[in-house]
């Protein structure tokens, strides 16, 4: 028994090691994942995008938007002329939040009155919303300790009132709901997976059974059998972004704020990324194990790296970079965006641009590497 046992595993590790592709995959999969995750799975929330609007440019809101900075949760980047510049930053998903000074706020404070700041903050994504509302709320509460103790040691009376109050505004999702997040960050993950894995396993499959050389060797064109191969999976992926749409909207009660239509233009801008990922992946395995192996390995980093569980904002900037080459990461974006907040084109243009080249860039290289091994 002792020899039978000992010949199948020696002829399993023979095999395994003659097996380069998923002996490298079985070794390097691991390594690269544990590092790439290590720093990519966090829940903590810092370096939030924020643009201002101080209108009272005095001592006092400069030391408050210190104290918003020294947090550093807060990430100053813009300082804004009015607040429909905030209200087109928040929508475009620059910013995640919105600082407004009212001009009286240093002479409310000088004068014994309470000054009153309004925090602005993108609730589309809960975890985060919660987070700087909270932040927000401290801060304040911080500074109006540190003004009544001041005003205690100048005047030596009592202060009446709260010298600082700090309102915050949670737009697109104001009951803070997980449902509201998750479900259009769901329905953007389904449809990668789908035309993602189908796509790559179905072409090696066919190349299994041996009738991808048979279909070669009729006078169909190689473009019209790359075309027939890959459009039954855009009609399924279809139907699916609206079965996901039906069940969100009347069983989840998520609100659709935007242009269905726009939704399902870009969806085609994202599936020419999604498939030819797929077809990519078809190119360089030679059975299907091997296929859902590397589909696997493209899938699972995308979920994590993209924003879909994850505030990107709390990653290293390396990781935000890989994470910049990923087509969902632009994608959840844009189904956020048009379900959540119902913005247009405009305001979409920084995602749409980078998903266009990365559609174009996957499906041109993988349709040209499928005509070279059909050849």
């Amino acid at each position: 028994m002792r020899r039978r046992l000992g010949a199948i595993i020696i002829k399993e590790f023979v095999q395994l090691v003659r097996d380069r592709r998923t002996l490298a995959m079985a070794l390097l999969m691991p390594v690269i994942q544990l590092l790439l995750f290590g720093y990519a799975i966090t829940t903590e929330v810092e370096h939030l995008p924020t643009i201002v609007f101080d209108q009272s440019q005095s001592q006092e809101s400069r030391q408050l938007l210190d104290r918003f900075v020294n947090s550093r949760f807060f990430d100053v980047r813009a300082q804004a002329r009015s607040l429909a510049e905030i209200e087109r930053a928040v929508d475009r998903g620059a910013m995640r939040v919105g600082i407004v000074i009212p001009p009286e706020f240093g002479e409310a404070l000088q004068s014994g009155r309470t000054g009153q700041v309004q925090v602005i903050v993108d609730a589309s994504d809960p975890l985060v919303a919660r987070s700087a509302i909270a932040t927000a709320e401290a801060i304040g509460q911080t500074a109006s300790l540190e003004i009544v103790t001041r005003l205690l040691a100048r005047a030596g009376s009592p202060v009446r009132g709260i010298p600082l109050e700090v309102r915050t505004r949670a737009w697109y999702n104001p009951d803070l709901r997980s449902v509201n997040f998750m479900v259009p960050g769901l329905l953007a993950v389904i449809l990668s997976m789908l035309t993602l894995m189908l796509t790559a396993i179905a072409i090696v499959r066919e190349r299994e059974l041996g009738t991808l050389e048979q279909l070669v060797a009729t006078p169909i064109r190689k473009t019209e059998l790359m075309l027939g191969k890959i459009l039954p999976y855009v009609v399924l992926g279809y139907l699916d972004i609206t079965l996901a749409l039906l069940i969100g909207a009347l069983w989840f009660n998520v609100p659709i704020r935007g242009s269905l239509l726009l939704l399902y233009a870009l969806t085609l801008i994202f599936y020419l990324a999604t498939l030819g990922q797929g077809i990519l992946i078809s190119t360089v395995s030679r059975t299907q194990r091997q296929a859902m192996q590397a589909a696997f390995f493209v899938f699972l980093p995308a979920i994590l790296l993209s924003g879909f569980m994850f505030p990107r904002e709390g990653m290293p900037v390396v990781i935000q970079w890989i994470g910049y080459a990923i087509p969902l990461t632009y994608f959840l974006v844009i189904v956020r965006g048009i379900i959540l907040k119902g913005v247009g084109l405009a305001e979409l243009s920084a995602q749409i641009i980078p998903l266009a080249v990365l559609g174009v860039i996957f499906f041109v290289v993988s349709v040209a590497r499928f005509q070279k091994r059909l050849e």
